[in-house]
């Protein structure tokens, strides 16, 4: 796991104690794209997080809360792309 991926892990986990959580860092499929900055680069990223804390929440409420605990990190110099799957463990 890269310093970026383990950052947002490390976030998620303390601001949301997921149930089960999954950072892939999908940069290399982006070379060549906007956003991508080499190949040593992580931009790139999709998180599949389950958390109590996103019980009868909207999917944008769970994205927001999401985007709240990463913090800067998701700014274009350092997560240019996010796309998250986020649910409650009751809805699996």
């Amino acid at each position: 796991m890269g310093k970026v991926a383990a950052e947002i892990h490390a976030r998620l986990i303390a601001a949301l104690a997921p149930t089960s959580l999954e950072v892939i860092d999908d940069s290399a499929s982006h070379h060549g794209h906007a956003g991508h900055r080499g190949d040593e680069a992580e931009s790139h990223f999709t998180v599949k997080i389950s958390s109590a804390a996103f019980a009868g929440q909207s999917r944008i409420a769970r994205q927001r809360a999401v985007y709240a605990a990463l913090g800067e990190l998701v700014a274009p110099d350092r997560i240019h792309a996010l796309r998250i799957i986020a649910s409650a463990p009751e809805d699996a």
